[in-house]
């Protein structure tokens, strides 16, 4: 294959095999090596803010955030107003409203990160289309926050109405913060309590009190729904399926069981499951209401003798009743949550809530009910009170019991067929890259002049090819030369780019299969590339490798291992601005919590035996090109020499299978040194 190697050097001396990136042939067909790096060579031819500043590839400086109006004026302007952002702020006014600012989150009302259409509020009224953005709207301005991941595409997407808020960067204030800056004391700050989890809503409020402003729920109205008006996407509704055994592993009666064990143990007598993937999980079934993610819109109450599902009913098949009468679940219309809920203080019922993931409208709304009820019955019931082990003293009295998901961590550890549903899958999907990368070499060789949406379409014909294909597992971020640097770029037909041989190209793709999910990230150059490129990827492959071969005791949170895939970045001053690895769900959303390997040291969540995490180093240079590697790794126990104080080690295994080839000049002991 005509692609140069990325590597600087050529010698094979320990200090510097690693810097051999790409040059590889079948000489050792023997050898079962997972890649890196996949190329059909012929040889004969050539979620709190960081701790740290971030710095680029140019200067050692660090990054701050610009001023408003320098964004404005390198961005593209459209009239001095926005017809939008003119009719919202129209609604302030209204006297069941009466606010002074609103804020529009990027997340439905189950905090899902990927949205159906007709959730996408903050992408209506502000154009920007990352998966991570909070929108906020005062009288008289309007700014958006967002991640390093979309710094680059945000400045493209927003308006000259809009100031962009580089969140992380130093000297850029968080939207409680600004909203204090902005607001004259006493405002009243506008939300939709089912965008927000109650932590989140606590949080805001008890910011923004400190200028005595009020928070204020609007629990009747969306007021973007209200300006979207005919305009707004339906809700979806197609029908859900059952995810059989032979993918599960685990039938539903045994994930109840299980988990009504718990609401014993923490004193509970009832559960409110909110978080999409979890209730697919746990019920095993599987939607397509959200692109690239196989759940459906529904909550789930999970009672002691008992479950209810709530969901649109015209989504329930003949089958999927079926199965859920096996598991005794009722059905409840998907609007009817907060009744419920309210009935089950009425009742008596203490509720587990994770404030963390369950909207504020819900918490309160639990909340309001268990106040109505003690003054209701307060001559029975005057205290309520738990026991010196945490349980109930009085099961008759309601109360929240307020802890983490249990169900997240039991989704995250996968079972053994859950396991063997993801190497299978990876295998069919390595298959279907080996076809693309060939086909897009001779392309590329026959000087075929290709666009990114061109390619990216031509990887998805051959995925649909393979048996148990489903859909894309996230939108394929296809991006030659500069739009790798934009690291969650998504290619629109009419302005992306042509596949430049001259340039690096970015591919990051995934897809669903029945019996699991893959995400796969490959950097290649069909040309020359510069010293610059050689050693920029000689350092994001480094990382990669010594985050693959990383052993570590067990209790061992992901942060703890981010520093590996960076270090050999910092020996030069670079960075990269995004986790280095987030975990997988089976057959299920492309990134699962609570498991991670980031910088953000606040998640201490253990890495467990059978989790699956991502392993995707990588280095942006802003306006000139992009790298990233990535493939899937899970944890496993690992047998060493010694037990220090007779604790388990762990390490990781490769579920990605792209095939590699090895140099005829490069020894066997050589590539063992690199790859395993």
């Amino acid at each position: 294959m005509n692609m140069r190697s990325l590597s600087s050097s050529s010698s094979s001396s320990p200090a510097t095999v690693t810097k051999l990136a790409l040059s590889i042939h079948s000489s050792f067909p023997t050898l079962n090596l997972n890649p890196i790096f996949f190329y059909k060579f012929k040889s004969n031819k050539h979620n709190k803010p960081p701790f740290f500043s971030i710095r680029n590839c140019t200067t050692s400086n660090s990054i701050s955030a610009k001023p408003s109006s320098q964004l404005r004026k390198n961005r593209s302007s459209n009239s001095d107003s926005d017809p939008k952002l003119t009719a919202l702020r129209r609604l302030f006014s209204k006297p069941d409203v009466s606010i002074d600012a609103y804020i529009i989150p990027s997340q439905d009302a189950h905090q899902s990160e990927f949205i159906a259409q007709s959730y996408a509020r903050r992408k209506y009224i502000s154009a920007f289309t990352g998966s991570n953005g909070t929108a906020v709207v005062t009288n008289d301005k309007a700014a958006l926050w967002t991640d390093g991941r979309y710094f680059l595409q945000a400045e493209k997407q927003l308006n000259s109405n809009w100031i962009l808020m580089r969140a992380g960067n130093p000297g850029v204030p968080t939207t409680s913060e600004w909203l204090n800056e902005v607001l004259a004391p006493g405002a009243r700050v506008g939300i939709d309590p089912f965008l927000f989890t109650s932590d989140a809503a606590e949080e805001l409020k008890h910011v923004i009190s400190k200028k005595n402003h009020e928070l204020v729920y609007l629990y009747n109205s969306n007021l973007v729904d209200e300006i979207w008006k005919e305009a707004r996407p339906e809700p979806p509704n197609k029908p859900v399926r059952v995810h059989g055994l032979k993918y599960a592993g685990l039938d539903v009666a045994s994930k109840l069981s299980s988990l009504r064990s718990e609401l014993v143990q923490a004193g509970s007598s009832a559960i409110i499951v909110t978080a999409l993937d979890e209730i697919a999980w746990l019920l095993n079934l599987r939607g397509s209401d959200i692109p690239h993610s196989p759940v459906v819109y529904a909550y789930l109450i999970v009672e002691i003798d008992g479950a209810k599902l709530f969901i649109d009913n015209s989504k329930v098949t003949e089958e999927v009743d079926d199965h859920l009468k096996k598991a005794n679940i009722e059905i409840r219309p998907y609007n009817s949550i907060v009744s419920e809920i309210e009935n089950l203080a009425a009742r008596g019922s203490s509720l587990w809530l994770d404030t963390s993931s369950v909207n504020a409208a819900i918490v309160n709304a639990y909340k309001a009910a268990c106040d109505r009820y003690y003054q209701n019955y307060e001559s029975k019931h005057k205290t309520r009170s738990k026991g010196f082990d945490g349980s109930i003293a009085n099961s008759d009295v309601p109360i929240a019991v307020h802890k983490s998901s249990p169900v997240s961590l039991a989704k995250a550890i996968k079972n053994e067929t859950e396991l063997k549903g993801m190497q299978e899958c990876h295998l069919r999907d390595a298959a279907a890259l080996a076809q693309f990368w060939d086909w897009l070499e001779k392309e590329i060789t026959n000087d075929r002049i290709l666009t990114e949406v061109e390619v990216s379409d031509k990887l998805l014909e051959f995925r649909s090819k393979q048996a148990g294909f489903l859909d894309t597992s996230f939108d394929t971020i296809s991006g030659s030369g500069p739009n790798g640097a934009i690291i969650h770029y998504k290619p629109e037909p009419g302005s992306c780019s042509t596949v430049d041989a001259n340039k690096l190209f970015l591919l990051d793709s995934g897809a669903q299969y029945v019996d699991g999910t893959t995400d796969i990230t490959r950097t290649v150059h069909f040309g020359k590339p510069t010293t610059r490129e050689k050693e920029c990827f000689t350092r994001v492959l480094q990382g990669h490798i010594a985050l693959d071969q990383a052993v570590f005791p067990e209790d061992t949170p992901g942060f703890v291992l981010d520093a590996f895939a960076r270090s050999f970045l910092w020996k030069v001053g670079l960075d990269y601005r995004h986790g280095t690895g987030h975990g997988v769900g089976a057959a299920l959303n492309v990134h699962e919590g609570p498991q991670g390997i980031s910088y953000r040291y606040g998640n201490l969540t253990p890495l467990v035996n059978g989790m699956i995490v991502s392993n995707e180093p990588g280095y942006y240079e802003d306006h000139a090109f992009g790298i990233r590697i990535e493939n899937l790794l899970y944890v496993r126990n690992v047998e060493t020499p010694n037990r220090f104080g007779g604790i388990q080690y762990l390490g990781f295994e490769k579920l990605t299978y792209v095939p590699i080839q090895v140099c005829q000049w490069l020894s066997i002991a050589l590539v063992r040194y690199i790859f395993c």
